[in-house]
């Protein structure tokens, strides 16, 4: 695709970056699904009544470059270019859905290790700490499910477990420490999940996440694309794409190809890993 083609020459040009993460803390259970309430001039608040709230030490996520915490004197520094960069690429997102009336994004990118778990979580942190935002963080790589373990160090019940079993949704949800964010694991991982994905079950759950959360933002992080077919299995279920791409490791043909899978509903590219002495990432249409 053309358009993706020419984002991708943009943004070589630019030579910017995103750095990986690595897993870490243990969760601290407390009674808490999540109830909006506007407050008085701070935006939107949530109040706690069922999802899990788990204590995350930020030094854990420190390595991983996961933006927890902002504000705390030792991660101020190391995260500085990063926040910046990603309140930017979220001013992008939230100016192209908004344009398009989108509330559901899924995040894949072309292979493996391209970095595009990293990127749905610090998007979805830097998005929730938008005082008028609200969002939910779906891990949907159902046969490598990871970002419950970046914010309580183990596997736990999620996705499949609702998907497959007797779980309902408000007990698997979790909310790491941030105002505004709720996190739905993976959980067990499963082989044949492009059947599961394209099931009536996945259909009615994403319904479920859409009218449960009527102003939220949904992210998905979803599968590699080139892995198998779960992200086209899933595509006809969200309202846009975001295409997650290593710089140096995708042939013009696979990134034509991945424009032609991902067609009109791919709203924009981050060129992740460009240069290893910068900290941002970088977004193209």
């Amino acid at each position: 695709m053309e358009r993706l083609r020419k984002a991708m020459e943009r943004a070589r040009a630019d030579r910017q970056r995103v750095i990986q993460p690595q897993p870490a803390p243990t969760p601290d259970r407390e009674s808490s699904t999540s109830a909006p309430r506007e407050a008085d001039g701070s935006g939107v608040q949530i109040r706690y009544t069922r999802t899990a709230r788990v204590a995350v030490d930020p030094h854990s996520l420190q390595n991983g470059r996961i933006l927890l915490r902002e504000d705390h004197p030792d991660l101020a520094g190391l995260h500085e270019g990063v926040a910046d960069a990603y309140k930017i690429l979220r001013t992008q997102i939230l100016h192209r859905m908004r344009a398009k009336s989108c509330r559901t994004l899924a995040i894949t990118s072309p292979g493996v290790g391209d970095g595009k778990t990293t990127t749905s979580i610090n998007l979805a942190i830097s998005l929730a700490r938008d005082v008028n935002q609200t969002v939910l963080l779906v891990d949907f790589d159902l046969k490598r499910p990871s970002i419950g373990r970046y914010f309580t160090g183990r596997e736990s019940l999620g996705l499949i477990e609702c998907l497959t079993g007797d779980v309902e949704l408000p007990d698997v949800l979790i909310n790491p420490g941030i105002e505004r964010l709720v996190i739905l694991p993976g959980g067990k991982r499963i082989r044949h999940s492009s059947e599961l994905l394209s099931s009536p079950r996945v259909v009615q759950l994403v319904e479920e996440l859409k009218s449960r959360y009527e102003d939220r933002l949904i992210l998905f992080d979803m599968p590699p694309l080139f892995a198998g077919d779960d992200v086209i299995a899933f595509l006809p279920h969200v309202d846009a794409v975001m295409l997650v791409v290593e710089d140096g490791k995708v042939s013009r043909t696979q990134l034509d190809h991945a424009g032609e899978l991902l067609g009109e509903k791919c709203i924009g590219m981050v060129l992740n890993k460009a240069d290893s002495g910068s900290t941002s990432p970088g977004y193209y249409y």
